[in-house]
């Protein structure tokens, strides 16, 4: 319950407080490309639940059709000037409050994935699935998409075994350091997922 509270007023603030950014953000969006500043993507929460996730659109609209897919690396062209920028900032997330506010995520913890990745969990790894997501959690702060897939489920499933204020204070103050810094964006070659054959 009390994680449930602080996720709410935080949540609340957060979306108070940046009101006038989104909404800058999400004219400079349109201007750019066309298409719904909004993005959504189904993903999977606590339980095993469907959601849709929120975040503002970085890409060209329609961009996890073409390319690449859903793998994103730096430089990559579907990038827009001003995706590159909310990006590079974090703020691209910032919609993801609006989901902690609905009560299908929290503040901290496993980044939400898509079902594709989630029908190739072990057992062992489903267990990243007792837990509400979070827009921040151990495995972003450590690494975030440069890590490989098994590492950062391993982050992740350290984290629900050891959570604590502590270390929620922890990843918190070390996500500012993070987004400040911008590290940790793009998987790189070793980084990220990688559907099976």
């Amino acid at each position: 319950m009390t994680r449930r509270f602080v996720d709410i007023a935080l949540s609340a603030a957060g979306l108070i407080i940046s009101a006038p950014l989104l909404l800058v953000a999400a004219i400079a969006i349109r201007i750019e490309s066309e298409g719904s500043p909004l993005y959504r993507q189904q993903r999977v929460g606590l339980d095993g639940e469907l959601f849709d996730m929120l975040k503002l659109r970085t890409m060209v609209a329609g961009a996890e059709r073409i390319g690449a897919g859903l793998a994103v690396n730096e430089g990559d062209w579907r990038i827009t000037r001003v995706g590159a920028l909310l990006r590079r900032t974090s703020l691209d997330e910032l919609p993801n409050l609006v989901n902690v506010l609905r009560g299908e995520m929290s503040l901290i913890g496993p980044r939400p994935t898509i079902p594709a990745q989630v029908a190739q969990y072990s057992d062992r790894q489903r267990g990243r699935l007792t837990v509400k997501p979070g827009i921040t959690g151990w495995a972003q702060v450590n690494g975030r998409a440069s890590l490989s897939w098994a590492d950062r489920i391993e982050l992740d499933l350290h984290y629900i075994e050891h959570r604590s204020l502590a270390l929620d204070l922890g990843i918190l103050w070390r996500t500012v350091a993070m987004v400040v810094g911008g590290s940790g964006l793009y998987k790189g070659a070793s980084g990220g997922w990688e559907p099976e054959a």
